[in-house]
């Protein structure tokens, strides 16, 4: 049996945050969610389309494992990833550091944890790993899916290993920090600006704020694009909102990140950034109930009031950003 002594097992909002936060805090350094959320300029929008798909994926994040990069070259952290196709080796790769007495990130597909409410298929998924016996791996997951959690080694292994949209190889890592101090305060406008010019420059129409634009005019006609809307939207909503994969989970955090930012930084640029992103978090809230209310209805009209408001928010969100591209 082997358990990394000084971790503390806390379960945020988001998965690969929790896991920085598990990861940073254990080599001394402990920051908010929101600050961890957005030095790693984690806010982005994709709207995503698949014909093995019940309805299209509605994510409001960079992709799985570009915050933790983005965060770990801002900072100057030594990030050290390892991946691989064998499965002795993908165990080799999580035992010796926490052998060594250091967490272990780890990016898997969820499906697979005996731990997790709703069983669905997501390969983007991040823990934190701080020991096992000869059953189960020691987690810390979000503190929505139970925060200090336990999983049988033959179900990780299958999650580790899941081939499909958002996964890695056994994709395991570990963070160090940097010889002198790290001064995040530093690199809070940056990282903002960052944010601000990656979405609003998007390459393609689904990412971005017209990805937003795209995801008004499409979701009106998710009712009979899907298979059983009635079962269908209501389990979208739920991974929308709940699990964060589009809701109202990551305009809180940016949100919040803004209000930080406010308060250390100053400037008309972060309060107005901020205001707009506070209305943007309950928007999307109430776009997530309406998806989820036209499944459980049986009344599709609820769709076209979400792509209203979807509307509403791509026109919000690239104001917001249009704002916060200016900061010096």
């Amino acid at each position: 049996m082997t358990i990394v002594t000084g971790v503390e097992p806390r379960g945020l909002h988001h998965c690969e945050t929790t896991a920085l936060g598990v990861l940073l805090r254990h080599e001394g350094l402990d920051l908010p969610e929101p600050l961890l959320f957005g030095l790693g300029a984690g806010l982005s929008f994709v709207y995503w389309d698949g014909k093995a798909m019940p309805v299209p994926f509605v994510g409001g994040r960079v992709k799985p494992f570009e915050l933790t990069r983005n965060l770990a070259a801002r900072l100057n952290l030594t990030l050290t990833v390892q991946e691989t196709s064998s499965p002795r080796r993908a165990w080799l790769n999580v035992a010796a550091p926490l052998d060594a007495g250091r967490p272990v990130g780890l990016q898997l597909d969820c499906y697979h944890l005996d731990y997790f409410r709703s069983k669905v298929h997501f390969g983007g998924h991040v823990v934190a790993m701080y020991g096992y016996d000869g059953h189960d791996a020691y987690l810390v997951d979000t503190a929505q899916q139970g925060g200090d959690v336990r999983t049988g080694l033959a179900g990780l292994a299958r999650a580790r290993a899941e081939r499909g949209p958002m996964t890695a190889r056994n994709r395991s890592f570990t963070i160090a920090l940097p010889a002198h101090p790290v001064r995040w305060q530093e690199h809070l406008v940056p990282a903002v600006r960052d944010c601000a010019a990656a979405f609003l420059a998007a390459p393609i129409a689904n990412l971005g704020h017209r990805g937003i634009a795209k995801a008004a005019a499409k979701v009106p006609t998710w009712w009979d694009r899907a298979e059983d809307p009635r079962r269908d939207l209501p389990q979208a909503a739920l991974l929308m909102e709940q699990g964060g994969t589009g809701g109202g989970l990551f305009r809180a955090l940016y949100r919040d990140f803004l209000a930080a930012c406010a308060e250390l930084v100053g400037g008309a640029e972060l309060r107005t950034g901020h205001r707009l992103y506070a209305e943007a978090a309950g928007l999307w809230t109430d776009v997530s109930a309406l998806i989820a209310k036209a499944g459980e209805s049986g009344d599709p009209g609820h769709l076209a009031q979400a792509g209203a408001l979807l509307r509403d928010l791509s026109r919000i969100e690239r104001e917001a950003m249009e704002v916060l591209i200016t900061l010096s």
